[in-house]
């Protein structure tokens, strides 16, 4: 039997009118402290953006999730914090902020193999 992992994992979200509150889940973010592991995935579907907010910039809300992807993936060009430890960077995208581009309450949930998980998790919050 394979052995199971924690992980965590929170959902990002496009808040176009941050006072309204309201959201499109665009992406998710997932973490596994035991296996070393952070990742991201994003689905921008401008179409569904458009209909839900059609003033925005859709070239900011990727340049967003490029800097969002870059911390997580530790990449030199991500600025001081992809610099940081994995836990630090997963805190970092999972803190509360009041930007066009949130992240959900931290989850949790186990699973043998992180890849699949991360990306079924994105096909049932993100679509």
């Amino acid at each position: 039997m394979q052995q199971q992992h924690l992980f965590e994992y929170a959902v990002i979200r496009f808040v176009p009118r941050v006072e309204r509150e309201e959201f499109l889940n665009i992406g998710l973010v997932l973490y596994c402290k035991q296996q070393q592991f952070l990742k991201t995935r994003f689905t921008v579907n401008e179409d569904r953006i458009r209909c839900f907010a059609p003033d925005t910039d859709i070239q900011e809300i990727k340049q967003h999730l490029d800097a969002f992807r870059k911390i997580a993936d530790a990449d030199l060009n991500g600025g001081p914090i992809a610099k940081l430890d994995i836990a630090s960077r997963f805190r970092w995208l999972t803190a509360t902020r009041s930007t066009i581009i949130q992240s959900s309450k931290v989850h949790t949930g186990f699973c043998s193999n992180l890849e699949p998980a991360l990306e079924k998790l994105h096909k049932q919050l993100v679509g």
